[in-house]
Formats: C-alpha cells, sequence, structure tokens
C-alpha cells in the first residue's frame, strides 16, 4: 500500500475535488523500480498526476496513532473514467457485473503469516539469514504459544477492531511463529479493503513492538507455505439469502453454486499468475506444503483447489478458493476468482464430480496440472481468452508486464544457491 499524510485544508479540498496523485505508482515494481516496457505510464508520458478521488466510506482512524484518520483512494483516468488498471477499480467493476446478474458476493480473507523478533535493519544486517521466530518449535492450534504471546495476538485483535477490520479467529500455525487470522466476512469490496488493510495494519501494530512479519508464500522450505484462502458465496441483491445453498440438493448445493465452482476450476490455470503473482508463489504450490497443485475440487476436501463447504446451515454454505496465498493482491485474487466464478454461471459450466480423496494423487487426466512456475503462469494468463473475457484487455496486459518484469529481475539475480553450487566446484 501507497499513500500520504495531508493537512486537514487539503482533505476537505480533496473530498470535494479530488487531488492528484503521480501515476509513477503504476509504472513502480515493489521497490521503486521502473517497468521497462510500459503502457500505462513511463517516460515517454512524463509521469503526470491521476485524478485519486477519496472515499469516504473507508474512514477509519488508526489505533496505533493517535489522532490519525486513514481513507482509501480510487484511481481515475479522468473526471467520470475508472482507471481500469487499479486492482480496487478492478474488484468493483467486477462486483457491478455481479449485481447486474442479481448477486451480492461475500467474501473474507484468512491468513498465515511468520513473525520474528526482528526490525528492518537486523534483517539486513542478517542478510534475511539465522532469523529469531517469535517462539520456536511446531504448535499448531497450541494455547501455550498464544497465551505466552497474547500482548501481541491481544495487540492484533484490538487494534483490528478498533480499525473496523474485525476478526473471527486467531491461532497458531504449524511452524515457529507462526499465526493464521480469520478476517470476517463482508461485501466483496470491503472484504478486500479489510484484507489489505490488516496485511499492512499486522506490519504496523508489530514493528511498535520490536516484531517483524512476512506475508510470503513461503520463506523457508523447512516450513509449509503462508495461505490466503478466500471464502466466497453469492447472495440475492438484499443480502438476506445465500443463493449457494440448496436444501433440497444432497449435498446442499445449488446449480448457482456448482456453476460459480466450474467457472473458477476452468479459468484457475489461466488466471494463477493474478492469484500467485511472485517468484516465491510457486515454492507454495508443491506437493506436501498443504496448496494445490491441480485444479481440482471437493466437498470438505483440503487437498483441492476448490473447497466445497455446504455449512451446517444455508447461511455458511460457501467455497473456499485455497489456490490464493498470502502473498497475492487481495483485490486482484477477489476480482480474479469472482469473475471466473461470474464465468461459471454465464456459461452454466458443470465442474463434474467432487472428488472425495487426496487431489495431489488424483489420476492423471482427472484435473489439469497447474502452472509451476510465475514464467509458465505468465505467459497462461497473456493468452487466456477467459481472462481477458473476464478482466479486459487493458488490465490483463498491464498486469502481464508487471509479471515479466518480475522475472527479468529474478533471472538476472545471482542467488545463493548458485554460488554454493557453483563457486569453487565448477
Amino acid at each position: 500500500m501507497r499513500g500520504k499524510y495531508i493537512s486537514l485544508d487539503k482533505f476537505f479540498s480533496a473530498v470535494e475535488k479530488g487531488l492528484g496523485f503521480c501515476d509513477v505508482t503504476f509504472g513502480w515494481d515493489m521497490i521503486d523500480q521502473l517497468y521497462e516496457q510500459p503502457t500505462v505510464t513511463g517516460w515517454h508520458t512524463g509521469y503526470p498526476d491521476l485524478l485519486a478521488k477519496i472515499d469516504p466510506s473507508t474512514y477509519r482512524v488508526m489505533p496505533w496513532e493517535p489522532n490519525t484518520a486513514l481513507f482509501l483512494l480510487d484511481f481515475y483516468a479522468n473526471e467520470d473514467q475508472p482507471l481500469t488498471v487499479s486492482p480496487r477499480q478492478l474488484l468493483q467493476t467486477v462486483v457491478r457485473k455481479a449485481n447486474d446478474m442479481g448477486f451480492q458476493p461475500f467474501m473474507s480473507a484468512e491468513y498465515e503469516y511468520f513473525i520474528f523478533r526482528e526490525t528492518p535493519h537486523s534483517l539486513e544486517d542478517k542478510g534475511f539469514e539465522n532469523m529469531t521466530p517469535l517462539s520456536p518449535g511446531w504448535f499448531g492450534y497450541s494455547v501455550l504459544r498464544a497465551s505466552a504471546a497474547a500482548e501481541y495476538v491481544h495487540a492484533i485483535i484490538d487494534g483490528m477492531e478498533e480499525y473496523d477490520v474485525e476478526l473471527e479467529g486467531i491461532h497458531t500455525e504449524t511452524g515457529p511463529g507462526v499465526y493464521e487470522t480469520a478476517i470476517r466476512y463482508d461485501t466483496a469490496c470491503n472484504a478486500a479493503d479489510k484484507a489489505a488493510l490488516f496485511k499492512t495494519g499486522v506490519k504496523e501494530i508489530l514493528i511498535r513492538h520490536g516484531l517483524v512479519a512476512t506475508f510470503m508464500a513461503r520463506w523457508s522450505l523447512d516450513y509449509p507455505g503462508c495461505s490466503g484462502h478466500l471464502h466466497q458465496s453469492l447472495w440475492d441483491l438484499e443480502g438476506n439469502t445465500n443463493l449457494f445453498a440448496d436444501e433440497s440438493d444432497a449435498a446442499g448445493m445449488s446449480q448457482t453454486m456448482k456453476h460459480y465452482i466450474a467457472g473458477q476450476i476452468a479459468a484457475m490455470p489461466e488466471m494463477m499468475a493474478l492469484i500467485c503473482p511472485t517468484i516465491n508463489s510457486y515454492k507454495r504450490t508443491v506437493p506436501g506444503a498443504w496448496a494445490p497443485t491441480n485444479a481440482s475440487w471437493g466437498i470438505e476436501n483440503r487437498t483441492a483447489s476448490l473447497r466445497a463447504i455446504p455449512g451446517t446451515s444455508p447461511k455458511s454454505t460457501r467455497t473456499e478458493y485455497r489456490l490464493a496465498g498470502a502473498d497475492g493482491n487481495p483485490h486482484i485474487a477477489m476480482a480474479a476468482s469472482l469473475a471466473a466464478g461470474l464465468y461459471g454461471i454465464e456459461h452454466q459450466l458443470d465442474p463434474g464430480e467432487p472428488f472425495n480423496g487426496n487431489a495431489y494423487e488424483a489420476p492423471q487426466g482427472r484435473f489439469e496440472p497447474l502452472p509451476g512456475s510465475l514464467a509458465e503462469a505468465t505467459d497462461r494468463l497473456k493468452g487466456s481468452k477467459i481472462s481477458r473475457t473476464c478482466l479486459g484487455d487493458a488490465f490483463v496486459n498491464h498486469f502481464v508486464i508487471t509479471r515479466e518484469h518480475e522475472i527479468m529481475e529474478f533471472r538476472r539475480a545471482i542467488t545463493d544457491w548458485e554460488l554454493k553450487r557453483y563457486f569453487e566446484i565448477i
């Protein structure tokens, strides 16, 4: 997330007229390196200001910064034209389509993240090696470990509640200093906002306690990866009836839900770069890391990419998009997965029978394998007719450029693995 502090006078003026925000934010990677072949902005455009409008509905006071309020912005190409490459605008566009189809999407994210007794400076000094975790050992769902860290756990719970990011649960996961946190469900746009604010907010809270959190998909091959599972359901426009539920169905699932699942499964291999956007993402999506490796689905099956959850009541019937990792952009991931589900409904796709066994060992040909690298996933996205139909050429073209840049940066890097393997012996 990027932003800036502004004065009250500037704020009130911006609420009325908008404000200028340099469009280089869409020409930078995450460490402020410029994309080499930009389309949205670049040296050829002079990096002008975009029109940014404050969304007053996102007002919240920051509990860890007294007397400071935070608002989210929306970017516009002109006064009335939303910026098509903006992730938040992308999700809003997909949600409007869902509304036009008679659906109100509800979503939530649950994140896994590791906490370390480090600072940004100590991480740099150590070269990101020999880091000290918040606690040692492998203790998933540990009452002891969570209680011992109650100061930090409650700082997150209480801080997020005041921040209007309500949490449903938090517990230790398997590994040293790792936690999983479920954010309470909300309408799709609000859910994505809260997910983004949660990820940054956790870091802001913990750094004040001398701690650092990472949402990398997998920071060490010694431990499982960090998921960012997305729970989803479609309701009527008033939000009164869950349209995924059908008590007359043997599994409690409506045809709408089945078509939605089918669309997500059909688009998953082509949209994977949108869901798993980093080089590191693909260190998580391997067998044994609690992440899917094929475009599969099953009922209450955590080995599949898409877990259907009929629930204990019609209200709780939903899907869990298990491919998503903690490193994904929540607005993009929710937009892509929602758009894929709507595509399945539009075309009345059939998901086939749910898989009941270990999806990692599914018979060859039963499910399409997922791309094994960001390069492969980006190529699939670049040529994806479904993605372009659902999300538009402008967004897909821009996102492909950003991922090709990421791939090239990785190819230029000389890694520790290469030095240790080749330096002396070869």
